[in-house]
């Protein structure tokens, strides 16, 4: 088996070389599906993952605009069409300096496994631009996002593909976007998802990635017959996940003891309560201010420059920030100070070497294509009410996104049983998998 493995990930890595992260999420999902195919009449000879590996499509083009001292700047923007065969393609746009081929593949892999355990019809796709709208006035980031979008606006439609936000892209970006797809096109149709409330948006959405992943932990817990209460949790990240990842916590009685953010980390031993969470929005949102503000506020709590959080002894870790943040060191500290339960809320934040400690250590993790398919699947919900011309209430949205992450749950615990310990890292990639690659036999060699 791990020769049919190796010759896999081989050819893969020849046709795609120079990118990591992409090639880092080929291979954990790989491991898992692959000895299920073998065992599977139905997958042979259709070289049907090697297929799923493989954009259908990539688009790459220049993106110029003008800076507030009237200089022309020029970036790269990127779109990522991974695989249609279950519904047009859904997935986010990046804006960062990080932004490279690699690590769009790599979310749009991973996306189309993710938008396949939410139930919902929709492929995967992932896009962005090399561009950091941080220290950006709001005049720069409307022309920069003006001039991605008059590229962009070719390549995607309500029924083709539909963007969301990531690091980077949020409400405002996305109203920008969404403004000059709207003048191109002469049209007002839910081609991105993220938009606020009074033009189509949805209840819950900014919220959903960080409920998501806080409602599979309170799953996974539930096989145990335990619950959120009183647990000390530690979260990475003080962007919109890690926010409502804390909120969330708050109030299923958790008690939130870090918050991080590229500086260090934050440490308060009387927990972050809805008070201390609405400074760190505010400061985040508002201010585009750094968490070391924090302690400013709350003097009892410590700011640890240049470090990670996962050396605080807890019982449940969310890491909220970004992808590789949580290493193998990083786990053993983890699991030895008594943390039983990881819900990425992050995409592939931990490293397979971490990944190795939790099963080793039977900890209940769950890797982000399940844990934070919370923010697609809300995303698939505001396309729904866009298509009925209709809001649901937040209540109404609260409740499907519940129950979708009560479903995903199952379809993990389904196809991930192994030696009396449920991994939901192989229930997650064979589950995902089945439902695309069924799909993908269906409409023949495309």
């Amino acid at each position: 088996m791990k020769k049919i493995i190796e010759s896999f990930i081989a050819e893969v890595g020849r046709r795609n070389t120079h990118e990591p992260e992409f090639m880092q999420a080929v291979r954990e999902v790989a491991e898992n599906v692959i000895p299920y195919i073998v065992t599977q009449d139905i997958y042979h000879g259709k070289n049907i993952l090697m297929r799923m590996a493989e954009p259908e499509r990539v688009v790459m083009f220049r993106v110029p605009w003008i800076d507030d001292t009237g200089e022309i700047q020029v970036n790269r923007g990127y779109r990522i069409e991974m695989n249609s065969a279950i519904g047009p393609y859904k997935g986010g746009l990046r804006f960062h300096e990080s932004v490279n081929l690699s690590i769009l593949k790599f979310l749009a892999f991973e996306q189309v496994f993710k938008n396949a355990l939410t139930t919902l019809p929709m492929g995967g796709g992932k896009g962005g631009a090399d561009f950091n709208p941080k220290g950006k006035s709001d005049g720069e980031v409307m022309r920069f996002c003006q001039s991605f979008m008059t590229e962009l606006f070719r390549h995607i439609g309500p029924n083709r593909d539909i963007p969301a936000g990531d690091i980077g892209v949020g409400g405002r970006e996305i109203g920008y976007m969404f403004g000059q797809y709207k003048r191109l096109k002469n049209e007002f149709t839910g081609v991105l998802t993220g938009k606020g409330i009074t033009w189509g948006g949805s209840l819950i959405r900014p919220e959903a990635t960080g409920y998501g992943a806080v409602y599979f932990a309170q799953n996974m817990l539930q096989t145990r017959g335990d619950s959120l209460e009183k647990k000390e949790v530690v979260i990475s990240g003080s962007g919109n996940v890690a926010q409502y990842a804390a909120e969330k916590c708050i109030q299923l009685g958790a008690k939130v003891l870090t918050l991080s953010d590229s500086s260090g980390y934050v440490y308060d031993p009387d927990g972050v309560d809805a008070e201390k969470l609405a400074f760190v929005m505010d400061l985040k949102n508002n201010k585009r201010g750094r968490i070391s503000e924090y302690v400013k506020a709350y003097p009892k709590a410590s700011f640890h420059k240049g470090a990670r959080p996962w050396r605080v002894p807890c019982a449940i870790a969310l890491p909220c920030a970004t992808q590789n943040e949580l290493d193998e060191a990083d786990a053993k500290a983890l699991t030895a100070n008594g943390c039983f339960c990881v819900s990425e809320g992050a995409n592939m934040p931990s490293t397979p070497k971490a990944i190795k400690v939790f099963h080793a250590n039977k900890v209940l993790y769950a890797p982000g294509k399940a844990s934070n398919a919370g923010g697609v699947a809300v995303s698939g919900l505001e396309m729904a009410q866009n298509s009925l011309r209709y809001n649901w209430t937040r209540d109404e949205v609260d409740t499907r996104l519940q129950d979708i992450m009560k479903d995903i749950h199952e379809s993990c615990v389904k196809y991930g049983h192994e030696n009396g310990h449920i991994n939901y890292e192989k229930g997650a990639n064979i589950a995902g998998f089945v439902k695309v690659a069924d799909a993908m036999l269906a409409q023949g060699v495309v």
